[in-house]
């Protein structure tokens, strides 16, 4: 039988190769992850055209996924850099990389990064637009916004982030309610300023059946964006962020009957205690589709600890039901994160991912808690290193202040409370003074 996206094979009962793969590594029944697919709870995003893919499962009952952004731009145009921190990123077993490329070489970087990447790849196609077409934003037509997408969709991109819910209404919306920091998200931004310039609809609004036309002829995921999206604790949970989220839901249902896989993404500023809410509002408004964050960051004052603002906020979110979490580093709202800075990134937003799953009770999670608890409990050093998502850290850790004994650490010495209940329940000296 055949079929045209992963969505229409699960609505027909056929069980794909890339099904098959997720199935296993969540630990799930293949079957069940079908009946998630069908309904549009679970996606896998998978270019027909991305062969390098080790395919992923993101949505409902699956681990929380974390999204690595990167890419060449006007002031920073290395690609070979770039390239190192995709070597790193899939090093770092990170699921998937977003190029954000806006400059200069676009299509060979992202032709590179596919035929490389075993790692999901999401883009977002209107920042492509200005440097692909050589013009001012206003002189871009509908028609050629499109064209880019379509582009993006051949190149093998599994997920493009479109703005389509920033519709004129919510464009409206947006000017009667004063923001402190307007439209951050850049896409929106480009997107707001070319409505108003031209005085016409958003055109992946006007034209959304296009866009779906594209999605299902290549099984790109449609990644709904936040143009409206709060830039800050201020503007979190407002009447613009809520009016797009409205539309993003209607705009799913329309993907969902042309068998197109969506993602929606969500907020990138709030307090800790609207998280959950907005967790919530996503889920019934959007019709229990994967919900992808960025942070949330919990806390405006923190520049060049971002990283550590957005954990906190991602692993509630993802306790609360968010799905996909988009890794902040600290140079966020700085500059274009060094390979350092990516790591930092990485790491803490896997760190709230998995916490994020061990409140949610997904398969394997404690499992892996368990394991390092049993090797601390041995004073198991090399397992605890071989189980840390960043074995070189602790590693270095410890070697750069070595105890005395090796079954200490020079924070305790061999007054360590697991060494010596690991001798006392044994029935051994607990020598503390002695030299043994």
């Amino acid at each position: 039988m055949n079929y045209t996206t992963q969505m229409d094979a699960a609505k027909k009962g056929i069980i794909t190769k890339e099904m098959e793969i997720v199935a296993k590594k969540e630990q799930i029944d293949v079957q069940a992850l079908r009946e998630l697919i069908a309904k549009g709870q679970v996606v896998i995003p998978a270019n027909k055209n991305h062969k390098s893919l080790s395919p992923e499962g993101i949505g409902k009952g699956m681990k929380t996924k974390i999204n690595v952004n990167l890419g060449i731009s006007k002031d920073c145009y290395f690609i070979e850099k770039e390239m190192e921190k995709v070597k790193k990123a899939i090093e770092m077993k990170a699921e998937s990389i977003m190029d954000l490329s806006n400059y200069g070489k676009t299509a060979e970087f992202r032709k590179n990064l596919v035929e490389y990447s075993p790692a999901i790849i999401g883009t977002v196609p209107i920042y492509d637009a200005i440097g692909f077409y050589d013009k001012e934003l206003d002189e871009i037509t509908a028609k050629e916004f499109l064209d880019v997408v379509e582009k993006h969709a051949k190149d093998g991109a599994d997920f493009v982030t479109i703005h389509a819910g920033l519709n004129k209404e919510a464009a409206d919306t947006f000017k009667r309610n004063k923001r402190l920091t307007n439209i951050v998200s850049r896409g929106g931004s480009l997107l707001f300023a070319w409505m108003e310039v031209n005085n016409k609809e958003n055109p992946f609004y006007e034209y959304y059946d296009r866009l779906l036309d594209i999605c299902e002829e290549y099984d790109v995921t449609l990644s709904l964006g936040d143009g409206c999206r709060p830039g800050c604790n201020a503007d979190s949970t407002d009447a613009v962020q809520i009016k797009e989220l409205i539309t993003l839901g209607e705009l799913t249902l329309r993907a969902w009957e042309r068998n197109v896989q969506v993602i929606i993404e969500g907020p990138g500023h709030m307090t800790l205690d609207e998280i959950k809410t907005n967790v919530l509002l996503e889920k019934k408004l959007c019709h229990d589709a994967p919900f992808y964050v960025l942070g949330p960051l919990v806390t405006d004052i923190a520049p060049g600890y971002d990283h550590i603002t957005s954990a906190i906020g991602g692993a509630i979110a993802a306790a609360a039901g968010a799905d996909f979490l988009c890794y902040v580093t600290p140079a966020e709202h700085l500059r274009l994160p060094n390979i350092e800075d990516m790591k930092e990134g990485i790491i803490s937003t896997k760190i709230a991912a998995h916490a994020g799953d061990l409140a949610k009770g997904i398969n394997g999670a404690r499992e892996l808690d368990d394991a390092m608890s049993k090797a601390r409990s041995d004073l198991d050093w090399d397992m605890m290193f071989k189980l840390a998502l960043d074995s070189e850290k602790p590693k270095r850790y410890r070697e750069e202040s070595m105890p005395e004994h090796s079954d200490t650490c020079t924070m305790c010495g061999k007054m360590c409370a697991v060494r010596n209940m690991n001798k006392v329940l044994k029935e051994k000296e607990i020598d503390i003074f002695n030299n043994k």
